[in-house]
């Protein structure tokens, strides 16, 4: 379960913005912690300020045996070239326990000439087509690609280890899963909130969708998963897409409908806790999680 070619994830992983609001020492002692509690994946994004391919170095160099992933390592940050040489020395240093995760970066890159696809086949031919003096790692260097439509999902059956989605239903899931095939890996990110009332659940689920259902890029990949204008509602979202894509509720709830993601063909959750303030810890909640998942 969750395995790249031998290297195992998990069915379960931490998927979080967190660290980005914590000072170095704190991200070493909440990351130890999360180790210790038996988590084995953490995937961290390149969005608020820390770069990809240092952030996961200073995760790997923090733990013993976690598996890190870039979810994502944004294309438009660095060149291919030096994407491969920073990922070759992560591979080589941590054997087994980088994932190079590869993505557009959204809808800051939509006034863009080239396509999503376009730009990522162009890199990917920069990073195969590159040539160095640094060593090759005894284990390989292993990535996936951000997915969502089939057109990019097809590539990272053929160029990576498999697709990361960000942001969907368990129905797309199941769709991800009939294009990519058997083998490759399929990783979904979902975000979980550990809230009961309904109004107030649904009104933080708002706030953290809001930015996603204003943008160009992702209001288009929500009316492709069947939703409506009405329930885009302005960037507001209606209840029934908040739901699908903020599980919310109590512990047995939130477990629940992860493991819907499990049984439509995903190999790996990377669970996003929200409704934590920046800077504050969602430590608590992966202590509950971690009870409910990860102990046999």
């Amino acid at each position: 379960m969750g395995a790249i070619a031998g290297l195992e994830l998990g069915s379960f992983g931490i998927w979080t913005f967190d660290f980005e609001y914590q000072s170095a020492g704190m991200v070493r002692d909440s990351v130890q912690e999360l180790e210790e509690l038996g988590w084995g994946t953490v995937w961290i994004p390149e969005l608020l300020g820390r770069e990809a391919l240092t952030h996961a170095g200073f995760l790997l160099s923090s733990t013993e045996r976690m598996v890190v992933v870039n979810g994502i390592a944004q294309i438009w940050s660095r060149g291919a070239y030096w994407t491969r040489g920073a990922a070759l020395l992560l591979a080589d240093a941590y054997p087994g326990r980088h994932v190079l995760g590869l993505g557009f970066g959204g809808s800051k890159n939509d006034h863009l000439s080239a396509t999503p696809l376009q730009a990522m086949r162009t890199y990917l031919d920069e990073m195969d087509g590159a040539r160095s003096v640094n060593p090759v790692p005894r284990a390989p260097m292993r990535r996936l690609l951000a997915a969502y439509g089939p057109q990019m999902l097809e590539l990272a059956r053929n160029r990576a280890a498999g697709a990361h989605t960000y942001h969907v239903t368990v129905a797309h899931t199941a769709r991800a899963r009939e294009v990519l095939g058997p083998d490759p890996l399929l990783a979904v990110e979902h975000p979980v909130l550990f809230v009961t009332d309904p109004a107030r659940a649904r009104e933080i689920a708002r706030e953290h969708l809001h930015g996603y259902l204003t943008s160009k890029y992702n209001v288009a990949k929500f009316r492709r998963l069947g939703y409506t204008e009405a329930d885009i509602d302005g960037g507001r979202g209606s209840d029934r897409l908040v739901d699908d894509l903020v599980f919310w509720g109590d512990l047995d709830t939130i477990v629940d409908k992860l493991r819907g993601h499990l049984d439509a063909g995903a190999d790996h959750i990377g669970i996003q806790v929200i409704g934590v303030q920046p800077g504050e810890s969602a430590l608590p909640h992966w202590w509950q999680l971690a009870e409910a998942l990860l102990v046999p």
